[in-house]
């Protein structure tokens, strides 16, 4: 059913925020200190000088300094992490790229949101796969780039290949928008519907689309453009198919799951219909309503609650 659709060729998306600042922000390279360290001597001193750091991400006063001294100081030795290390720096080369990536991003969700203020401290950091790829809070931005060393890292996250696509060097800034869009995405307590779940996920992608207006959809969701193209020509199908189905208003979360989590594909619908299709639904309806209200902001967007309002006033109704 899916097979056979011709790849698009995502453009950028109008960019009200284009002549916005770029936010000021040094982005420190911590795997280079990093792996400096020979003893817990040396990781003490590590902590000591990156405070933030040690506070919010190696939770030093949670933990005691000398303790996470000697865990940095095993890591920053371990010859497979060291190999780890030497292929990220070569995955990510031009730093002062990526750099300029964070800082226009930020630029442009200060743009929409005037009280947004970028972390005053931001690393890179190799993190021998621990944690999460990206830790993000009012006071620190880490990037754990081993994360997204991409197919040639001699190690990478112990996840299914089908979400290892997704950690690959282009995916950091997508991954970050996506995440820094939690800080303003307001939805319901009581919200556990399945709409609910589509509409706030649409929600998230639309504003990462929006301060990232040049990256394809492909990057945003983490599919193929093959896939992009395929969901593209059978929306129809696939909004059928939640209708017929009365799934919208289902709040048991395996049913959810079964089309906003992860997941390599929706056999419900399609073999070859990608996991997690509800997430680009909800982008979609989302889509819809903004260009049917075109002086409702990102803001405003954002703060909007109710999913079933938000589909009712899209008129969200694709063609077969």
């Amino acid at each position: 059913m899916l097979a056979g659709c011709r790849q698009g060729q995502d453009g950028c998306r109008p960019d009200p925020a284009a002549s916005a600042p770029a936010a000021t922000l040094r982005l420190k390279h911590l795997e280079k200190s990093f792996f400096q360290i020979k003893n817990p001597g040396q990781g003490l001193q590590f902590i000591q000088a990156n405070p933030v750091f040690a506070r919010y991400y190696l939770q030093v006063g949670r933990i005691p300094a000398d303790t996470a001294a000697r865990a940095l100081a095993q890591l920053a030795t371990n010859e497979g992490l060291q190999k780890l290390g030497r292929e990220t720096a070569a995955a990510f080369a031009d730093s002062a790229g990526l750099a300029q990536q964070v800082r226009e991003l930020f630029g442009r969700v200060h743009y929409y949101f005037p009280d947004f203020k970028a972390p005053a401290t931001a690393v890179t950091n190799v993190s021998g796969l621990s944690g999460k790829g990206i830790f993000v809070n009012d006071s620190l931005l880490v990037l754990n780039l081993d994360w997204y060393a991409g197919p040639k890292a001699s190690y990478r996250p112990d996840l299914p290949q089908y979400m290892l696509r997704r950690y690959r060097p282009a995916n950091v800034v997508p991954e970050l928008a996506t995440m820094v869009a939690d800080k303003y995405n307001r939805h319901q307590l009581t919200a556990t519907s399945m709409l609910d779940q589509m509409v706030d996920q649409g929600k998230r992608l639309y504003f990462a689309g929006q301060v990232l207006p040049c990256t394809p959809d492909s990057l945003l969701l983490g599919y193929t453009r093959q896939e992009i193209a395929n969901v593209k020509y059978n929306e129809a199908r696939v909004w059928g198919h939640f209708l017929e189905n009365n799934l919208l208003f289902s709040t048991t979360p395996f049913v959810i799951q079964k089309y906003v989590g992860e997941r390599p594909n929706v056999p419900e619908i399609d073999r070859t219909c990608p996991g997690r299709v509800g997430q680009w639904v909800g982008l979609q309806i989302v889509r819809k309503y903004m260009a049917e209200h075109e002086n409702v902001t990102l803001a405003q967007l954002m703060a909007l609650k109710d999913a079933q309002r938000l589909l009712n006033d899209s008129h969200y109704r694709p063609k077969k």
